[in-house]
């Protein structure tokens, strides 16, 4: 069944009818973030989900990986990701590649509130959070592992 095309209209607030989600259901490795799913499996043709996240000033995503890549682009903001080994500066319209079992975790670390869609196939692996030893055998950086949160 095709579905009909649509646009989800967005304001100062917000997209319309698009409500907030719970960011995870487990776990407190994370800090001040919200989820909104903008195009999900309510939209049966797609064979990827766009989701907006949006971090407060001092928030971070919860550190993990996934067997799945994903993309995300900056809409709000600026901050830093980890990826694996590194840590790097991000702000708006910056694009970022998560490879597959990359570890990663966004922070809102510049005062600013850091908004990004990310993009991801509709089918695909949960989250995974990356063990002690996993974290070591992936990250060798000092200033990584100091900036990571768990």
């Amino acid at each position: 069944m095709k579905t009909k095309s649509k646009i989800i209209s967005a304001d100062k607030k917000g997209w319309s009818n698009v409500e907030e989600k719970i960011y995870k259901t487990e776990g407190s490795n994370f800090k001040d973030i919200k989820r909104f799913s903008l195009l999900d499996d309510s939209i049966p043709d797609l064979n990827f989900h766009t989701r907006y996240f949006e971090i407060e000033p001092g928030g971070y995503s919860s550190l993990e990986m996934h067997r799945h890549p994903h993309s995300v682009i900056v809409l709000k903001g600026s901050g830093s990701v980890i990826l694996d080994d590194q840590t790097s500066t991000i702000s708006m319209h910056d694009v970022i590649y998560i490879a597959p079992n990359t570890v990663h975790q966004f922070h809102a670390d510049s005062n600013d509130k850091l908004g990004f869609l990310c993009i991801v196939d509709r089918y695909r692996d949960k989250p995974v959070i990356p063990s002690d030893d996993e974290i070591r055998s992936k990250i060798r950086s000092e200033n990584v592992l100091k900036k990571i949160r768990k």
